[in-house]
């Protein structure tokens, strides 16, 4: 690991693979200044460099490559939405890393990032903190994997209810401007593509598009650990058509889709991520496989 004066770059080969980013990424000119974050994970690259992940798209300047703030939350009777940041309801930062560690050929990194209710009635108020776990180290084929696993704990009295909705939580997945309808596929691990993987669920999601990397083709397998809530857990995959068929790759694990959470004071509640990232091809079986390794 490496760190920077904007985030904390992991290397494998002196090649940096992704970068989990600490200061607040600047808006364009133009835009508000509530959707100016930090505590993502951008860019992430493929094993030969190609860059997979996006940041602040014109459609939803509040994307930011991997990440996972809760749309819907109720606290004390009020809705927060820590998601879209321009409402200025509330949001998600980096405030701090707990603890970095490189041993055994693999780096990990954890990180307490804050969930801020903004509308709070006395004043701004931390709602959930959030130790998120960031692990990194080679895998097979010249591949590599990230662990993510995310630890939520809410202080307030009466707890939060993380709302049933289509977005939010788990971890979402904004692709690269460059995919779209005619050079992007995905596959889960119930045989759905783009035409009617939304709102069904999952073990595993396979995301994968045109790369100018020598096989032609990169992409990112999303394991979902059979811990999690809901599991298997249900998906927002984003259809065919959105945005003229243009740079429309969005994808995200979400708990919370079908059922709302109710997370109780002093409680620590976890899910369990991991992704294997590529070049070339990665079959189905080859993704089953990679479950199995991920939940024994």
């Amino acid at each position: 690991m490496k760190e920077t004066s904007t985030g904390i770059d992991f290397l494998i080969d002196n090649q940096r693979v992704l970068t989990y980013q600490t200061a607040k990424e600047p808006v364009p000119q133009g835009v508000k200044e509530a959707f100016s974050k930090s505590g993502f994970i951008h860019p992430i690259t493929s094993p030969s460099g190609q860059v997979l992940s996006r940041i602040q798209p014109t459609d939803h300047y509040h994307h930011y490559g991997i990440w996972g703030p809760w749309t819907r939350a109720t606290t004390s009777g009020r809705e927060v939405d820590f998601w879209n940041l321009g409402d200025e309801k509330g949001r998600v930062d980096f405030a701090k890393v707990l603890s970095k560690k490189v041993a055994g050929g693999a780096a990990e990194l954890n990180v307490r990032q804050n969930h801020l209710d903004l509308k709070a009635p006395e004043n701004e108020k931390l709602a959930i903190e959030e130790d998120l776990r960031i692990k990194v180290k080679p895998a097979d084929k010249g591949r590599y994997m990230v662990d993510y696993t995310t630890t939520i704990e809410t202080k307030i009295p009466g707890g939060i209810l993380l709302d049933d909705y289509r977005y939010g939580g788990g971890i979402g997945f904004r692709a690269t401007e460059l995919w779209g309808d005619d050079n992007s596929t995905i596959l889960t691990s119930e045989g759905k593509t783009r035409k009617d993987a939304d709102g069904s669920n999952a073990k595993w999601i396979i995301v994968k598009g045109k790369t100018a990397d020598a096989s032609g083709q990169s992409g990112i397998l999303f394991l979902s650990h059979n811990t999690n809530k809901s599991h298997p857990e249900p998906l927002r995959v984003w259809p065919l058509g959105q945005y003229k068929g243009e740079g429309n790759v969005f994808i995200e694990f979400c708990p919370i889709r079908h059922e709302s959470w109710e997370i109780q004071p002093n409680q620590r509640y976890s899910l369990k991520y991991r992704m294997i990232v590529f070049d070339g091809e990665l079959s189905a079986e080859e993704a089953e496989a990679y479950w199995k390794a991920f939940v024994k």
